[in-house]
């Protein structure tokens, strides 16, 4: 071998050993990644997203991605003549929308992810919140000035019911979730907020970590005023700020405070404008971005 090659092929040895003991620490264990942002609009993006899924997959993690629509749900409303409105940082859903939603999430986005993921081999197998009863919802009516806001068919999780995915890795399989939730009280479907609906499963699934992606760096310590940013904090340190933040990122820090709260080791809010901020996440000692934690529990109490 030349020095030369020596040279070039060290750095990579020593990438891979970097990851070894995080590799070790997340083998077996499950990782919910919610896909959104960025990430799902830029090709190169999620193709670098595909990628990451599949490298976790061959590391010996079990990850679920569970992804909504937001660009691609607007623009084939316009094309149906239908305006997008939004209210308390989600989406009016009317019985004409949630045709559009269904069709757009678990049509065309689930399928595009599914198939990016299948590039790599027959790994991935595309459901909705509706199959096997996965997700159980109501309707949804949030407040807005202390009044109830009737929102149209946006629907609040009551129930998980995790069979068919873990059916599908224990089959070692990649389960890719639309944010669609059976009704529980009609014959209807809901929208579900895909933030929400990724804490929700992370919880029910006991994952070992909540990652989601969005197109920020992470929580900010004091935006506008400074772009530093927090990069751990725990359930009760969030659960103060969150009255603060930009209505784009509640449901986001809402989805990790529940994760954190029910079981779930670490929740994290990661930059999706980032090739692989995945594998960076997972495996490096920097890590990138913001990680929620369990409170810290009281001396003696410790197992």
């Amino acid at each position: 071998m030349s020095t030369t090659r020596k040279h070039t092929a060290l750095p990579k040895a020593q990438i891979l050993i970097e990851a070894l003991p995080w590799l070790t620490r997340h083998q077996g264990k499950t990782v919910v990644v919610k896909f959104g942002g960025n990430a799902m609009v830029d090709e190169e993006l999620k193709s670098a997203f595909a990628q990451d899924v599949v490298f976790l997959h061959h590391a010996g993690l079990k990850p679920v991605v569970v992804h909504g629509g937001g660009p691609q749900i607007s623009k084939a409303l316009d094309r149906h003549g239908i305006v997008s409105e939004f209210k308390a940082g989600l989406r009016v859903t009317t019985e004409d929308a949630m045709d559009v939603v269904r069709m757009v999430l678990a049509g065309q986005v689930q399928r595009e992810l599914v198939g990016l993921l299948n590039q790599h081999g027959p790994l991935a197998i595309g459901l909705t919140g509706e199959d096997a009863h996965t997700m159980t919802a109501t309707k949804h009516q949030p407040r807005v000035d202390g009044e109830l806001v009737d929102i149209g068919r946006v629907g609040e999780i009551t129930e998980i019911d995790t069979g068919a995915i873990e059916a599908l890795l224990a089959d070692g399989r990649i389960p890719v979730v639309s944010s669609i939730a059976r009704s529980q009280d009609d014959g209807h479907v809901y929208n579900v907020n895909a933030d929400t609906a990724a804490a929700a499963l992370a919880a029910a699934l006991d994952a070992e970590t909540l990652m989601v992606l969005t197109d920020v760096e992470g929580l900010y310590e004091d935006w506008p005023n400074s772009d530093e940013v927090i990069s751990k904090l725990t359930a009760t340190e969030l659960e103060k700020l969150l009255p603060e933040l930009a209505s784009g990122m509640v449901p986001k820090m809402e989805g990790c405070l529940y994760a954190v709260r029910n079981g779930v080791h670490t929740a994290r809010v990661i930059d999706g404008r980032v090739p692989h901020s995945i594998l960076l996440e997972i495996f490096t000692d920097e890590g990138i971005g913001t990680m929620v934690v369990p409170d810290a529990e009281p001396e003696g109490e410790a197992a």
